[in-house]
């Protein structure tokens, strides 16, 4: 049952059994269809989620208005909008269902009682926005650093049911390459 799989992504060494029972409580089941908003630009995030099913994918209008991919979510990651939620500001990122979805929603309201009571959910927060900053300096510094052709086996390896369920438009927006590149290194690839 999927509530067990939020038990874990909560999972730290202080956290209680309780304290689990409590958060996982606090977590609404919800569904959404492809092509559904779960957040629009201009918004303020009110809530975050944790995917049990799907693929979620968060984007932004550039200069230009060309629609550029910043993130995809999939199973058993947390979908939120980090800056939004916890600074009440409007986000400049849109998140999209790129296929139906279902979610486990949590409201901010609710997380932030359980932060202020909960010392472990507190701990838990810290080492996971640790982990995000990390994840976040990375993706920078790759976008630098590695090949178009690594960003792509990268992906491949981190999470191949994007490159298999989202358009290669959304996946060369997010590897900051042309479509017409993506088809290149996906042939070049199959042809080894």
């Amino acid at each position: 049952m999927y509530p067990e799989k939020i038990r874990l992504i909560y999972q730290y060494p202080t956290m209680t059994s309780n304290d689990l029972d409590l958060l996982v409580n606090h977590h609404e089941r919800v569904h959404y269809k492809k092509g559904d908003l779960l957040l629009q630009e201009g918004e303020v995030s009110n809530c975050y989620y944790i995917l049990e099913e799907g693929i979620v994918r968060s984007f932004v209008y550039d200069y230009d208005g060309n629609d550029i991919s910043t993130n995809f979510f999939c199973q058993d990651e947390i979908v939120i909008e980090v800056a939004s939620i916890f600074h009440h500001i409007p986000t400049k990122e849109n998140m999209v269902c790129l296929t139906d979805c279902t979610l486990w929603r949590i409201k901010f309201d609710s997380f932030q009682t359980l932060f202020e009571t909960m010392p472990a959910l507190a701990e838990w927060g810290r080492a996971w926005m640790a982990h995000q900053l990390f994840l976040t300096k990375k993706r920078a510094l790759d976008m630098i650093t590695l090949s178009a052709l690594d960003r792509y086996k990268q992906l491949l390896d981190e999470k191949p049911k994007i490159l298999q369920q989202a358009p290669l438009k959304h996946i060369a927006t997010f590897l900051g390459i042309t479509d017409t590149s993506l088809s290149r290194i996906r042939k070049e690839l199959v042809g080894k």
